[in-house]
């Protein structure tokens, strides 16, 4: 009796553990098409800085939709919180580079 009560447990904590994971189903892999661009980052000087590094996480319209004329130290935050926040791996030159850019042009 107490053999057949330990055969039942482990077959009730197999169910337990495997019961979920059996009736799971693979997902198929989800494919979109990105819309088309439509905006870009105005020319200025550190323009290069600013499309290598910004453009691999977000498109110009991040930057262009930003309130104008803010100023330097709303891009220095800016470009900090990219760092600090979402670690963006942004070398402290390419940083500089960006803040003079985004400052000078928008």
């Amino acid at each position: 009796m107490i053999k057949h009560l330990k055969s039942l447990a482990a077959v009730a904590v197999a169910g337990t553990v495997a019961g979920p994971l059996a009736s799971m189903v693979v997902a198929k892999p989800l494919t979109y098409e990105l819309p088309e661009e439509t905006s870009v980052f105005k020319p200025g000087p550190g323009i290069e800085s600013a499309e290598n590094n910004c453009a691999a996480c977000h498109s110009a319209d991040y930057i262009t939709t930003q309130p104008p004329h803010m100023g330097r130290p709303f891009w220095e935050a800016e470009v900090h919180k990219m760092i600090s926040a979402y670690h963006a791996p942004i070398d402290d030159t390419d940083a500089k580079a960006i803040v003079d850019y985004l400052a000078a042009t928008y």
